[in-house]
C-alpha cells in the first residue's frame, strides 16, 4: 500500500503555476480530441444575444447559426453537446479558465485575440457597421466628434471605433448588443457600432427610414477559438470546416440563418 505524502510548498507553487498556464504539463484540463471523446461531451461557449448567429428559441434554449455549427461538430466527434452561454467580454476568460472546451461564439479573428487564443479556419463572416439615425450627419470618422456612439463592450466595433474616433466623441459601452440597440431606439445614443444582422433587426422594429448605415467599420472573419498549443484539435476543427464546406452542410446552415450562401473566405 503506497503512502500519500503531502506536497511541499514548492510543489504546490509549481502545480499552481502549471494550472494557471492552462496545463502546460497536462495537470489542468488541456483538452485534446481524445479527452473530449473520452468525456463523451463537448462543452462550447456561445453568445445568445447575437442573432442570427447566437440566439435563443421559444424554449429558451441556445439556437442560431453558431448553435447549429456546434451541434454539427459534436455529432462529427460522436459526443453530446453542452452549450454554455457567454458574453462578449467573458468569452475568452471562460475558455482560458477551462470552463469550456472551445468557443463557437461569433469571435472575429484579430491580432490582439490571436495572442490569447488559437483559431480554426473561418466558419462565418460578418460586416460591422456604424448604424444611426438618418437625421444625424455622419459621413466620415471626423463627423463622430460630439456624437454619442454606442458599442458592446470589448467587441470588434468597440476596438475599431475607439481607435478611429476623434477627440470629443462620446463612446458609450454596453454589456451586449441588445442594450446598445435599446439605447439607439430610445435616443440615448446617435448611432451604434453593430453587425449588419443586428442593424436588420433594429430596422424591423421601427418605421422605415428611421436609421441608416453610416460607415462600414470592418469586415470580420469569425472562427472557432481554443486554448493555444492544441495542434491536434486545430487539425480536427480545420478538417471539420473544410469537409462541411465541401459537402454543402455549412452552406445549408448559412442559408437557414442568414438567407445567403456561405461566403468565400480565405483560411486564417
Amino acid at each position: 500500500m503506497s503512502h500519500f505524502h503531502s506536497p511541499s510548498r514548492r510543489q504546490l507553487v509549481v502545480l499552481g503555476v502549471a494550472a494557471a498556464f492552462g496545463g502546460l504539463s497536462g495537470i489542468a484540463t488541456a483538452q485534446n480530441v481524445a479527452d473530449i471523446r473520452k468525456k463523451g461531451e463537448l462543452t462550447v461557449g456561445m453568445l445568445v444575444d447575437f442573432p442570427p448567429y447566437g440566439t435563443t428559441n421559444a424554449q429558451n434554449q441556445p439556437d442560431g447559426y453558431d448553435a447549429d455549427v456546434a451541434r454539427l461538430l459534436a455529432k462529427d466527434l460522436g459526443v453530446k453537446l453542452n452549450i454554455v452561454p457567454v458574453t462578449g467580454p467573458n468569452r475568452i476568460p471562460f475558455l482560458l479558465t477551462n470552463k469550456v472546451d472551445l468557443l463557437v461564439a461569433s469571435l472575429a479573428i484579430t491580432p490582439e485575440r490571436a495572442k490569447q487564443v488559437d483559431f480554426s479556419a473561418p466558419y462565418a463572416t460578418a460586416s460591422v457597421i456604424l448604424y444611426g439615425a438618418r437625421k444625424v450627419d455622419i459621413k466620415t470618422a471626423a463627423d463622430l466628434k460630439g456624437k454619442r456612439i454606442g458599442v458592446a463592450r470589448a467587441s470588434v466595433q468597440d476596438v475599431a471605433l475607439t481607435s478611429m474616433s476623434p477627440e470629443g466623441t462620446e463612446i458609450r459601452r454596453f454589456d451586449d448588443d441588445a442594450s446598445g440597440m435599446q439605447a439607439l431606439i430610445s435616443g440615448q445614443v446617435d448611432a451604434i457600432g453593430c453587425s449588419t444582422t443586428v442593424a436588420a433587426q433594429i430596422a424591423k422594429r421601427v418605421p422605415a427610414d428611421t436609421y441608416e448605415k453610416k460607415l462600414t467599420i470592418r469586415e470580420q472573419v469569425m472562427a472557432i477559438a481554443f486554448r493555444p498549443g492544441q495542434v491536434e484539435l486545430k487539425k480536427t476543427l480545420d478538417e471539420f470546416i473544410a469537409r462541411n464546406r465541401a459537402n454543402g452542410e455549412l452552406n445549408k446552415l448559412y442559408q437557414k440563418w442568414l438567407g445567403v450562401d456561405f461566403p468565400v473566405v480565405t483560411g486564417a
